[in-house]
């Protein structure tokens, strides 16, 4: 078997002409603080909403929690090492908003700060371009407890934490992303409950999205006080939405969950409205009486860049009396409104996940954010695949995940060429991890990561990525 470090000795790459990537396209993988840290009593660091979720039986697969995670926390010198061993350009993190703020409101606390400014400077150290994201979930638990996100006032905390990470690391993390996937964090978590806080009220996850997005124009404009260089955009996970036919039924079904899904945001932080057939769609859940007056423009607040994470597509249908959900983030409380569209399964291959793969899916997103909203940048900050893996003479083949991340990044550089301004491409993710509700029996990572020992191994997906990076590009099929 081959050196983990080393490239494999055949594959995509081996053969051909490349499709080049642009001079100084941005080659990164991402993270998440609760997901790989760990050390979640340590270093002044108090309760997120994830932890009392993870805590609480019958929330997780198996009780699993983020604990100890991947042990990051100790381990991230050793981790830097091995992204650079990679090649990575670019690495995409989160802040712990309970490890910097405990309790979410008041100082900083230094010890917090301390671990992300070694971080970075250990980033720098190694000519790895540090990517900051201030929230991937992990909302302070007495914040929840005051109300959460459909409190107006945690936009306002979200904006104070945000000038505190400002102060600290602004004169050396020129790129910033304020919230990761709100959809998820509203609907997921404050409508259908299968995550953090685990609450379930259509009319909650209405408002946790409006304020989650009044907290990202609030922290921008604190960002763009503190540091008036800074790159600062918001990512989002986006969709390509289908109907099942062209019935008119079903096309309106399609409508429906692409106003949920993608223009309940894109509107707000693009356009500074929301769309009025989504406010109709809505009415028996929200008036939208908690939008006011001047909301929206802060919440179309100027942006540098737009990050899209992108993993697959939906394809929906008219509703039909009985039809049941297939997959938590298909169930029918994400989607408060349009409970009773049916989301589609069309017998092509899927991951792990049960998420059907659809790399030309990846191009229509990026072609339609480029020619409906904006001429921004775009990156695409997280892209990935969960399959089953196994440690065979200390080696892990992946050929279902290199296959993946080689058809999506063929889609990229098509987005590329039709005139898409794509900057970057970070892969999800760097290392297996806490994956959520499902707590750590779905594996993401480029690289293996053994829960018991931490050992740290990379997979062939690893291998072969260090030498899309190295190369700038793909062999032509």
């Amino acid at each position: 078997m081959s050196n983990p470090a080393s490239p494999p000795a055949v594959g995509v790459l081996d053969q051909g002409p490349e499709l080049t990537f642009p001079p100084g396209f941005l080659w990164g993988a991402a993270t998440a603080a609760y997901q790989i840290e760990g050390a979640a009593a340590e270093g002044g660091r108090t309760p997120s909403i994830w932890d009392t979720f993870s805590h609480t039986a019958g929330r997780t697969v198996a009780g699993h929690t983020g604990d100890v995670a991947c042990d990051h926390y100790h381990r991230m010198p050793d981790d830097v090492r091995l992204m650079a061993e990679l090649g990575l350009k670019s690495y995409r993190f989160s802040v712990s908003w309970p490890r910097v703020q405990p309790g979410g409101t008041g100082a900083a606390n230094q010890e917090g700060l301390d671990f992300y400014r070694r971080v970075v400077d250990e980033l720098l150290a190694h000519d790895i371009e540090p990517w900051l994201t201030l929230y991937h979930w992990d909302l302070p638990q007495p914040l929840e407890d005051a109300g959460g996100w459909p409190a107006r006032d945690t936009a306002a905390r979200f904006a104070d934490y945000a000038q505190l990470v400002a102060a600290a690391l602004g004169d050396r993390v020129r790129y910033w992303t304020t919230l990761n996937e709100p959809w998820c964090s509203a609907f997921l978590g404050y409508g259908s409950g299968v995550h953090a806080p685990g609450r379930s009220d259509g009319g909650d996850a209405v408002r946790a999205g409006h304020h989650l997005m009044l907290g990202h124009g609030l922290a921008v404009q604190a960002l763009r006080a503190a540091r008036p260089d800074a790159q600062l955009g918001i990512t989002l996970n986006l969709y390509p939405v289908t109907p099942a036919s062209d019935a008119a039924a079903d096309v309106d079904a399609a409508r429906r969950i692409d106003g949920l899904a993608n223009r309940f945001f894109l509107d707000p932080v693009l356009r500074g409205s929301y769309p009025a057939d989504l406010r109709t769609d809505l009415r028996e859940v929200s008036d939208f009486g908690h939008v006011r007056d001047g909301d929206l423009t802060i919440i179309s607040s100027p942006l540098d860049v737009v990050g899209i994470n992108y993993y697959s597509r939906h394809v929906v249908a008219a509703p039909v009396e009985g039809a049941e959900p297939e997959a938590y983030w298909r169930s029918p409380s994400c989607w408060p409104g349009s409970e009773d569209v049916r989301f589609v399964t069309r017998g092509v291959p899927v991951t792990d996940m049960d998420w059907e793969i659809d790399a030309p899916g990846l191009v229509e997103t990026l072609e339609r954010v480029h020619r409906e909203y904006t001429d921004l940048p775009l990156y695409v900050t997280e892209n990935g695949s969960a399959f089953v893996d196994t440690v065979v003479d200390g080696q892990v083949d992946d050929p279902d995940r290199l296959a993946y991340f080689d058809a999506h990044l063929r889609a990229a550089h098509a987005a590329i060429s039709a005139g898409v301004p794509l900057k970057g491409y970070f892969a999800w993710s760097l290392m297996d991890n806490f994956e959520w509700a499902w707590g750590y029996t779905k594996r993401f990572g480029m690289v293996h990561v053994d829960y018991d020992s931490q050992a740290r191994i990379p997979k062939s997906s690893a291998r072969w990525y260090a030498e899309v990076i190295r190369r700038n590009g793909l062999a032509a099929q």
